[in-house]
């Protein structure tokens, strides 16, 4: 019939607003809401006899499941990937649940995967009496640098007048959070001392305190950290995961504070390739939550972020970004910095300073693919293209 068409469905939420739209019976709605929604899992390293297992309950379920050529075999173990709608993984649960050769784990993991699928609006609690609610609208994070040579901005702010100037100028121009970065990351820089990070930061501080914004700061170090959470910042953006100072994990557990817990392997594992790009991204952010939790943060006080250009190649940032929405199943609040990187500089030929229109695409795909923060040097432009990529993906229908 004239104007009939594909839907794409997303999850539940948005199930439910086609039916509602048709006027199917809400009684009906338990029946036919996890039958909307169709997914893709991969799963890793599954033992050849568990992928037999999986792919014979998935069939019998209504589902599918592509297993190994030598998974028939039953020696060794593989990836599986897993075809079905949200009933069919739910029948497929209560199978793996009391099944050997540790499915039962693997069930426990698929269900964690399925949850993160949902949007889940969520408040984070902050030091110092403040709260940051993430997932209702992109949350706009502006970079400030107050150090002589980052890639960007090096020596623009270095003096606290005009590093306090610019913060104000970002939080009039819509920022959520200001992320103040005192030693530099870029692989040609001289890193900055403990005490000469803490030095820049400080007078910056406490001047910003009083301030209606969250602090956030990019360090790595149990030490600043403690300083800078004891003088009024409320987040610590670690682009170490907690790999590069076994002290600032300490710190973030008597202090209570929020985390972003960034991928990185170019100071840790420089030049190691992947073997499976997103999947060992997930594997390694995994075992630095499990690692934060297993201290005693709250799961609820991390945040992830991919790492757009640390120790990937342009072919790698640009999947990365594409395949965004793969890290959902981490079930963590999403933030995302790519903002005047040197992919877009690559990918469009374009020197630092020209890289503003590449760098609001990444904002707005970065928005369309599940992030929930965006980390940018232009809050204005950025805060623009947010509110019009949320007013988009939030428009019912």
């Amino acid at each position: 019939m004239p104007g009939s068409h594909v839907i794409l469905i997303h999850n539940e939420q948005e199930a439910r607003r086609v039916l509602e739209e048709i006027g199917v019976d809400p009684g009906a709605y338990p029946y036919l809401l996890p039958k909307a929604s169709f997914h893709c899992i991969k799963l890793k390293d599954i033992s050849f006899r568990g992928a037999n297992i999986i792919k014979q309950e998935m069939l019998s379920k209504g589902g599918e499941a592509a297993i190994p050529r030598q998974a028939l075999n039953g020696e060794g173990s593989g990836d599986v990937l897993l075809m079905g709608t949200l009933k069919h993984y739910r029948l497929l649960l209560r199978k793996l649940k009391v099944q050997p050769f540790g499915l039962k784990k693997v069930a426990a993991e698929i269900e964690s995967i399925l949850a993160g699928l949902e949007p889940k609006p969520q408040t984070i609690e902050l030091p110092h009496g403040k709260s940051l609610k993430v997932g209702e609208r992109t949350l706009i994070m502006g970079i400030l640098n107050i150090t002589p040579d980052s890639f960007s901005d090096g020596g623009k702010y270095l003096n606290p007048d005009q590093a306090v100037k610019r913060a104000r100028e970002m939080i009039d121009e819509g920022a959520d959070i200001i992320d103040i970065g005192a030693a530099s990351s870029r692989p040609d820089s001289v890193m900055a001392g403990e005490e000469e990070e803490i030095q820049r930061l400080l007078p910056v501080m406490e001047r910003l305190v009083t301030e209606d914004i969250i602090i956030s700061i990019d360090t790595f170090r149990g030490e600043v950290a403690r300083a800078a959470l004891e003088n009024g910042a409320q987040i610590i953006n670690d682009i170490g995961s907690l790999q590069l100072d076994s002290q600032l994990l300490p710190v973030l557990v008597e202090k209570q504070a929020p985390v972003i817990l960034m991928h990185n392997r170019m100071q840790m594992r420089a030049g190691e390739p992947y073997r499976d790009l997103i999947a060992d991204i997930i594997i390694e952010l995994e075992d630095a939550i499990g690692q934060a939790v297993d201290a005693g943060l709250p799961g609820d006080k991390i945040i992830i972020d991919p790492g757009i250009g640390f120790g990937k190649t342009l072919e790698e940032n640009r999947l990365l970004l594409k395949r965004l929405g793969d890290f959902c199943s981490l079930g963590k609040p999403i933030l995302i910095g790519a903002s005047r990187k040197s992919f877009i500089g690559q990918t469009l030929g374009l020197e630092v300073n020209e890289r503003l229109e590449g760098s609001l695409a990444t904002v707005a795909m970065a928005i369309m693919n599940g992030a929930d923060i965006v980390r940018v040097h232009d809050v204005k432009a950025s805060k623009r293209v947010a509110a019009m990529t949320d007013a988009v993906m939030q428009e019912n229908g």
